[in-house]
């Protein structure tokens, strides 16, 4: 029998990235990231062939990443949102938005390249609709968004022989979006959003489209619901 192909998810414990880890789990051996050591334990635990992977990920190093010397698909799923306006928010935020949301995602990739070079692989960014438009008080977190798509196309371009997918989005229904409406001031209404298992198919359809095919943007809204 052929050896499993190897997938990394980061932000696995919860959301989107927990939800793309349970879609890949019938083909992949998983690798979950993510700084909640125990509630990456708990989600490892339910899938058949993962282990859990706890990192700070602002902080990764070429130590962290010894020992996987083949990778086949790298999903970035985690990433932070600190809304407020302009006026408002401190360089911290901005600093703060900026390395998580993509200095971390360029370094581990950068460290993880050799790995994917070797599997032909994938990487997935899994981005926002605030990637496509800013609003008022979301600016810290859609420039960070913006760049995270500049730099899956920068990728794209660069590495030839991997395929890039950049998934854009709309409101989904994870503890984020709970903390999105807080400062909104509205009710937080699961049943008007994307779920996370929606945009993890999605994510599952770019990584099975074939290997002739290339999907390289993808966007994804709520029927009916919220545009960003």
């Amino acid at each position: 029998m052929s050896e499993r192909p190897t997938a990394l998810v980061t932000g696995a414990s919860r959301g989107v990235g927990a939800a793309v880890a349970a879609a890949l789990a019938p083909t992949h051996h998983l690798i979950l990231g993510g700084r909640d050591k125990d509630a990456l334990a708990d989600v490892a635990a339910g899938l058949p062939d993962a282990r859990p992977w706890p990192v700070e990920l602002t902080q990764v190093t070429q130590a962290d990443v010894a020992g996987i010397e083949r990778l086949d698909v790298l999903v970035h799923s985690a990433g932070i949102s600190v809304l407020g306006s302009i006026a408002d928010l401190p360089a911290a935020v901005w600093r703060r938005t900026m390395d998580v949301n993509v200095v971390a995602v360029a370094e581990l990739t950068r460290l993880l390249l050799p790995a994917l070079r070797r599997a032909g692989g994938h990487v997935v960014c899994v981005n926002s609709g605030s990637g496509q438009r800013a609003n008022p008080e979301w600016a810290a977190y859609a420039a960070s968004k913006f760049a995270l798509k500049a730099f899956a196309d920068a990728l794209r371009l660069e590495e030839p022989e991997l395929r890039v997918t950049t998934v854009y989005p709309g409101r989904t229904a994870t503890d984020m979006q709970r903390e999105v409406r807080r400062h909104e001031g509205g009710d937080f209404e699961a049943e008007k959003y994307l779920q996370p298992e929606s945009v993890a198919r999605v994510v599952l359809t770019a990584l099975t489209a074939g290997p002739d095919a290339h999907l390289t943007e993808l966007t994804i809204r709520p029927r009916g619901g919220h545009v960003n």
